[in-house]
C-alpha cells in the first residue's frame, strides 16, 4: 500500500487545534483547545499517536520543554507546525471549501442551524 498523502479528519482537527493553541503547545493544551472549540473529546490515546504520525510525516516537530514542578519534575513535549504541515492544512481547507461550495442552503447556513 502506498503511503497516504492526504490528511485524515483527526489529523486535520489536531493540526488546527495546534494552530489555535499556538506554537510550542503541548498535547494537553491541544486537546483542551479542540474540546473548547468543537466540544469533541480527543483522548490522550488518540492524540499522541496522531502527533507522532504527523511528526514522522514531517508536518510537525516536537521538542522537550523544561521540567515542571506541577508534573513532578517531568518535562512536557511541545509541538510546532512546520511549513509542510501548514501547506497540508491549506490544501485540506481548500478541498473542504470547494466540496462545500454551493451547499449553503442544504447545510442550513443563515438559518441559525
Amino acid at each position: 500500500m502506498p503511503p497516504r498523502s492526504s490528511l485524515g479528519e483527526l489529523e486535520l482537527v489536531i493540526l488546527l487545534g495546534l494552530m489555535r493553541a499556538g506554537e510550542g503547545a503541548y498535547g494537553a493544551a491541544i486537546r483542551e483547545e479542540i474540546a473548547a472549540t468543537t466540544g469533541r473529546d480527543v483522548t490522550p490515546g488518540a492524540i499522541y499517536p496522531t502527533l507522532d504520525r504527523l511528526e514522522q510525516r514531517g508536518l510537525v516537530r516536537s521538542y522537550m520543554g523544561e521540567p515542571t514542578g506541577e508534573r513532578g519534575g517531568r518535562a512536557r513535549r511541545h509541538f510546532v507546525l512546520l511549513k509542510p504541515g501548514l501547506a497540508e492544512v491549506r490544501r485540506a481547507w481548500r478541498q473542504y471549501a470547494t466540496l462545500a461550495s454551493g451547499l449553503e442552503a442544504a447545510l442550513g447556513k443563515g438559518r441559525g442551524q
